[in-house]
């Protein structure tokens, strides 16, 4: 029985992922449902996940995928986040927003407001985004060395205005008639190379001191971000050798900037299929499976990983040709290295490939709440995460299946906690307190 505690935070999609819209029993309209998302959020509490995440965009793909997949619209998650902290009491709440199409001041104040309005669940999922310039004034995209110098920038601007007042600023003395004490406010008075802000904010100082950072860049640049300020990395890794070597990888760089190991958690992501038998759970997955349109995926893939062909265009049984040795891309470098490096080793199918990308590049695990936990453990105690980020399709049935039944087989095992053990977010994922710089 180890002592230590697995970390799981669930990826839910602004609208049903792949093909599980196709199935009857998948609700028509989810995506304009709050009840849908309040159902999730209750749900997963229940089953005292750490977290529940949402990415987001500021596009929409024009590409081969737009005419089958769900993924065109999504809720914004700093709408929507807000919503869930008045019905959920324990979960934190991870929001996506973008350092590239954003300013420092209003991310900021609607972190620290989040904050307050979950009494310290909120978290930031610190991003540079993958595309989206054409909306906000550009002819194209910010290239991706200038994204995260700007990202690194943008967030010492938000941490910086986060500590604009001391936690004890506000006296509120009735009898003198002093509401704030002036000693303890801090100008930013920040001048740099893309952001000029004096300050200060005009939110009270987080409940958490700051908001957990969410960090998901594995490319050079954004594995740095990730190691200087980043505490819950999510990453895609597909086998435990790859995981321990980023884990190591990563917590080795936040040290060498000054930090403590512990103070990130990572959490590789998988996308689980369960049912009661192994049969059952492969029979649960190819269902999805026959319900995706090969082509268009083959060839949203291809553009994804900038491919020097389409694999659409690929008979299904065909073996993938070896990508060239060298690449570059502008927009997720990391994502489309797992790509080259999965066709490489494994040197798949088109029909392999296709399955095991499903899940964006992600694991995939099929099986029951046994088998499921057996991997889960494998990884974990082999130094390969601290938990995961688990990626669900939104079909209630699906989280359902992992709640009821993956769930109590990890807390059997003394894996995962029956209950929360603070109040905030920071206090249930083991981390620090965030004291202001100025005390």
């Amino acid at each position: 029985m180890s002592q230590s505690k697995i970390i799981l935070g669930a990826f839910v999609p602004g609208v049903l992922t792949g093909a599980a819209w196709r199935l009857p029993e998948a609700p028509k309209d989810s995506f304009r449902s709050f009840e849908h998302y309040r159902y999730i959020a209750e749900k997963l509490e229940a089953g005292r996940f750490h977290s529940l995440f949402f990415n987001d965009g500021v596009k929409v793909d024009l590409d081969p995928g737009l005419e089958k997949g769900p993924n065109s619209v999504r809720w914004d998650p700093l709408v929507l986040a807000p919503a869930l902290a008045t019905v959920t009491r324990h979960i934190g709440l991870i929001a996506t927003a973008s350092t590239t199409y954003n300013e420092p001041y209003n991310v900021a104040r609607k972190y620290a407001s989040l904050d307050h309005l979950s009494n310290g669940r909120a978290g930031w999922n610190l991003v540079t985004s993958l595309g989206g310039g054409e909306n906000f004034n550009r002819s194209e995209h910010t290239l991706h060395g200038d994204r995260h110098e700007r990202a690194e920038e943008f967030y010492d601007v938000v941490s910086g205005l986060w500590d604009s007042w001391d936690d004890d600023a506000f006296v509120q003395d009735k009898a003198s008639g002093t509401w704030l004490d002036s000693d303890k406010l801090h100008l930013l008075e920040h001048q740099g190379k893309y952001f000029q802000v004096k300050g200060p904010l005009n939110v009270a100082r987080p409940i958490q001191g700051h908001p957990v950072i969410a960090q998901a860049g594995s490319s050079e640049a954004g594995i740095r971000l990730g190691a200087r300020v980043g505490e819950l990395i999510f990453t895609a890794q597909q086998t435990v050798e790859e995981s321990r070597d980023f884990y190591e990888n990563i917590k080795g760089q936040a040290v060498a900037f000054g930090r403590s190991r512990d103070h990130l958690k990572v959490l590789p992501g998988i996308s689980p299929v369960v049912g009661s038998t192994q049969a059952e759970a492969e029979a649960k997955y190819q269902r999805l499976q026959e319900l995706l349109d090969p082509q268009s995926f083959l060839s949203r893939i291809s553009k994804f990983a900038s491919l020097d062909y389409d694999l659409a265009e690929l008979p299904f049984d065909d073996v993938v040709p070896l990508p060239p040795e060298n690449f570059s891309t502008d927009s997720h470098p990391s994502r489309q290295k797992l790509v080259y490096d999965l066709i490489r080793r494994e040197r798949p199918t088109v029909r392999q490939l296709f399955d095991k990308l499903t899940a964006g590049g992600h694991r995939v695990l099929i099986g029951t709440p046994e088998s499921i936990a057996d991997d889960l453990q494998h990884w974990f105690e082999a130094g390969a995460a601290d938990g995961f980020n688990v990626m669900f399709s939104g079909l209630h049935a699906g989280i359902d299946d992992f709640v009821d039944g993956v769930v109590p087989e990890l807390q059997r095992r003394g894996l995962l906690q029956r209950e929360y053990v603070g109040a905030t977010l920071r206090e249930n994922l083991g981390l620090p307190y965030r004291h202001n710089r100025h005390r």
